[in-house]
């Protein structure tokens, strides 16, 4: 980086001083965040606790490097654990590896054609359903592991587990299950108590680490038999590089859409996620293209030394940029401490028990299960994007996550059912003076044109006036009014002035979703 100044996330002049102060600090604070979450979302999808730690190495430094959001943090996901956790349960964890590869060359070869924008068409009912029925999964699964026990095969069948894991509980006797359960009360109860009474001061400090230390410190104070995370004595022991018979089984077709499945989701999630960190910052925007590739690329090398997929990560990417991060370089350093810190004091990180983990990851997968998601879409828009978001939650829960994502698309379509006569739109751009342009929208503005869409609205320069006409609009269905509502906001934070039509219905919806 030159000593030349360059523009902070909101649009302030720093020095190269200035900036590697921020991007440091910043960078160890995604690392305390990271950390914790890296061993839970590894545990919960059912493999060591090394491998999710040597996801957020790669996430980190090679991600990072290459990423399309300079201030998006990759690792692993809990919105990927569920359906990891089938594979290693079906087809055991030394499959895992290539499915990885197959997954990073789709996501590559999808960067390198320029599907990036076909992502962002994704209708949120079905996101935001799938993201709470995997919030569900993530609950059930771990509620077990609160109790000193293992995650069942499926999501019903831990659902349907629960009450016979709460009435086996002793009051006359302290066994396992209770040592294990006050464990992870101690650490739900630490990270929520954390959250109401956190000082403005120490707004930075995770309460996801807090929680691991005070859960931590509790089975370490009274001596309690709980079963600890096992963690090697080398990183290098705990690479897995898959072998030619691992690769063979990709000759079966359920693999190849296995490993589909994964690209999909996990570029999904990235998307989506990039789409929100833009939205906390007035710096670069997301090149999307160049974030999938980036992504396959680090899925690529997960799964050639066996860890897990990766995406971007919301969680941690916030915590990135309300930590004052200005560019890449503080994901990238995250990266780095995780690794310096699992080869130099692997022994801390085998102090921790298993129940303080699950109760991270049972107050993660609750935040997913967020009703206020459908309310806005039925608020907003009416009940059939309602009845996709909840059709695709009950799907994700009572079957798996791909049917589940697969029937919220399905149903998506059904809203063009009405429009198929009239699916043309046509799009002007024109400059009408100086520092103005106007974009014209007419005919159909659905979620199948929306390639079309952003890459007009991404034109547009920054700084001056933009008129968007939607007078001329026969259609416009949700999931277009999501994205034009966030790219309106988002040129109104770089300076600029976005003037929509008055007495114009597709306009007054666009301002009920929050644009100006």
């Amino acid at each position: 980086m030159s000593n030349a100044a360059v523009s902070s996330p909101n649009g302030a002049k720093l020095g190269f001083g200035a900036i590697f102060s921020r991007d440091l600090t910043a960078s160890i604070v995604v690392f305390l965040v990271a950390m914790p979450l890296c061993m839970g979302i590894a545990v919960a999808s059912g493999v060591p606790a090394e491998r999710g730690l040597i996801t957020g190495i790669i996430g980190g430094i090679v991600v990072g490097a290459l990423a399309g959001s300079p201030l998006q943090v990759s690792g692993p996901a809990a919105g990927l654990a569920v359906i990891v956790f089938e594979i290693v349960a079906k087809h055991g964890l030394s499959t895992l590896g290539p499915i990885l590869v197959l997954a990073g060359l789709v996501q590559l070869a999808a960067g390198a054609l320029r599907m990036g924008q076909w992502f962002r068409a994704i209708s949120p009912a079905v996101v935001h359903g799938m993201l709470a029925g995997i919030g569900v999964l993530i609950v059930a699964g771990q509620f077990h592991v609160l109790f000193g026990d293992k995650p069942r095969a499926n999501g019903l069948e831990n659902l349907l587990a629960i009450p016979g894991a709460i009435t086996g509980l002793s009051v006359s006797t302290f066994g396992a299950a209770e040592a294990a359960l006050l464990v992870g009360v101690v650490t739900i109860g630490s990270i929520l108590l954390w959250e109401k009474i956190r000082p403005a001061k120490l707004k930075l400090v995770p309460g996801a680490l807090l929680g691991v230390l005070a859960g931590t410190f509790v089975a370490m104070g009274f001596g309690l038999d709980v079963q600890k995370i096992a963690v090697p004595e080398s990183i290098a022991g705990a690479i897995a590089i898959p072998g030619m018979a691992d690769f063979a089984k990709l000759a079966d077709p359920m693999i190849i859409l296995t490993a589909v499945a994964v690209a999909f989701i996990a570029s999904a999630e990235t998307l989506l996620s990039a789409a929100a960190v833009d939205r906390m910052h007035d710096g670069p925007r997301t090149k999307y293209n160049k974030e999938l590739g980036a992504q396959g690329v680090g899925n690529l090398l997960c799964g050639l030394v066996g860890a897990l997929p990766m995406t971007g990560v919301i969680v941690r990417s916030s915590a990135n940029v309300q930590a004052g991060a200005v560019t890449r370089a503080s994901a990238i350093l995250h990266g780095v401490w995780i690794l310096a810190f699992v080869a130099l004091l692997p022994f801390v990180l085998r102090q921790v028990p298993s129940a303080a983990l699950a109760g991270v990851l049972v107050v993660t997968g609750w935040k997913l299960v967020s009703l206020d998601h459908v309310r806005h879409l039925f608020a907003r828009y009416g009940l059939l994007p309602a009845l996709i978001w909840a059709a695709t939650f009950v799907m994700v829960v009572a079957t798996d996550l791909l049917t589940g994502v697969l029937v919220g698309l399905a149903l998506t379509v059904v809203e063009l059912l009405p429009n198929l006569k009239r699916m043309r739109l046509k799009i002007a751009q024109q400059d009408v003076g100086e520092k103005e342009q106007e974009i014209r929208l007419e005919g159909a503005a659905t979620f199948v044109q929306l390639p079309k869409i952003t890459k007009a609205l991404d034109a547009a320069p920054d700084g001056g006036v933009v008129r968007l006409d939607t007078r001329a609009l026969t259609v416009l269905d949700h999931t277009t009014t999501e994205v034009l509502s966030e790219w309106v906001k988002s040129k109104e934070r770089t300076g600029s002035k976005v003037e929509l039509p008055n007495a114009c219905v597709f306009g007054e919806r666009l301002r009920a979703a929050g644009a100006h």
